[in-house]
């Protein structure tokens, strides 16, 4: 596996490939010094398109992902992954589409491996409340990413 970060508003972030396809996106350190350029190509996309994400100039991430866990934990993902920029929906809403209860999609929100690519932060409770979220910052970083993409008037 290989690894490179960015640092943006939400943090240092960092990606993490294996075989040609992201696996892992997580927070790091802002103080820890990190020489992990990055050194593919996808890892050089996918640093490409955090920094447009992060100035606003991109909506939509374009990138090889591999998501490892059981088929619920990637069928999740994926209708985490096609909610647009600036939408959100809820737990319920993704649990009719997998045909699984809120409580298991909240879990398996929780467990999303590669958040901000795929926005595990867009996905609420019922009747659009505010949930936690498992990325360094925790609901805090939830907001900021919200208000990022022009979904903070849902927060009021």
């Amino acid at each position: 596996m290989q690894h490179a970060s960015i640092d943006t508003q939400f943090g240092r972030l960092i990606v993490t490939e294996r075989d040609g396809a992201i696996v892992r996106l997580t927070w790091g350190d802002p103080d820890e010094i990190l020489e992990q350029p990055a050194t593919t190509p996808v890892l050089a996309a996918a640093l490409d398109q955090l920094e447009a994400y992060a100035a606003g100039d991109l909506a939509q991430f374009d990138l090889p992902l591999q998501v490892d866990g059981s088929d619920f934990q990637r069928a999740v993902c994926a209708e985490m992954a096609a909610i647009p920029l600036g939408d959100t929906l809820t737990y319920g809403d993704i649990a009719r589409r997998v045909g699984r209860s809120a409580q298991a999609v909240g879990q398996a929100c929780g467990a999303n491996p590669i958040p901000v690519i795929i926005p595990c932060h867009r996905v609420m409770g019922a009747g659009g409340r505010l949930t936690g979220f498992s990325g360094a910052g925790g609901v805090e970083t939830k907001v900021a990413l919200l208000r990022h993409e022009g979904a903070a008037g849902l927060l009021i």
